[in-house]
């Protein structure tokens, strides 16, 4: 199996993306750290992966807390004694542009930006210990194209894409592989939510963004998880430092 006994820890992980990898990487041997500020879709997520037999634990945590984003990785070693892959997939989507309010710009940075790095800097410190690891971060489309009256976001995943390049940087020495996952439009709980906050259907969402791409549809999680156990597994043992954008073409145009 791809990932057979690796040890891997899932941030955003009781739903869309995040859920989508936690249960591919169960499928590939892993055993994972499902780590999600919602308690009760976390848990949901972790049982109905341990019910197929693979190995899973869930650590509620908001990011952008230090403490908690330290706890992630002290009960990744407590239950499994190492971590050999990281997967920075929690976000908060503030969807603004000048409408935005200083606690929303607060808020996103501080999940998207410094409780990346937070998550990164503890895990790290445990890959370290263990002779190296692979960590893949998400950031988006948005972090190379200009979106009307979304800088908010895109500002901070444009900040994910370069930190990805410079943490590469400095666990290189430390056998650590950094790379980044690039989503274009996924038909997340996050599409779901943006949907309905704008009175549109997910099928006029899909149609309208999916025209926008090469495929002329929109993409579904499990796509963009393929991406990221890809760069994850050992197969991505000389690529560091660098994206793959999963966005059906949309940034080719």
């Amino acid at each position: 199996m791809i990932l057979g006994n690796k040890i891997a820890v899932i941030t955003g992980a009781a739903a869309g993306i995040g859920k989508a990898t936690a249960e591919l990487f169960a499928e590939g041997g892993a055993k994972v750290v499902l780590a999600d500020i919602n308690v009760a879709a976390g848990e949901k997520t972790t049982a109905a992966i341990s019910t197929k037999g693979c190995e899973a634990i869930f650590v509620p945590a908001d990011i952008s807390k230090e403490v908690e984003a330290k706890r992630i990785s002290d009960e990744a070693i407590r239950h499994f004694g190492r971590i050999d892959i990281l997967v920075n997939n929690a976000a908060t989507f503030v969807l603004k542009g000048f409408d935005a309010t200083v606690e929303e710009w607060q808020r996103s940075v501080g999940v998207n930006i410094i409780g990346t790095a937070m998550v990164t800097k503890y895990a790290s410190e445990k890959m370290k210990e263990s002779g190296g690891g692979a960590i893949v971060n998400l950031a988006s489309v948005s972090s190379f194209i200009a979106q009307p009256n979304f800088f908010v976001y895109s500002a901070t995943k444009s900040a994910v894409l370069q930190m990805t390049r410079n943490m590469a940087m400095d666990l290189a020495p430390h056998n650590i592989r950094v790379n980044c996952v690039c989503p274009g439009f996924i038909m997340t709980e996050a599409i779901e939510r943006y949907t309905k906050e704008r009175n549109l259907t997910l099928d006029q969402v899909n149609a309208e963004e999916g025209a926008k791409t090469f495929l002329k549809r929109a993409g579904q999680p499990r796509e963009v998880a393929n991406a990221v156990r890809f760069l994850a597994s050992d197969e991505a043992s000389y690529i560091t430092g660098t994206f793959i954008l999963v966005d059906g073409g949309y940034t080719a145009q």
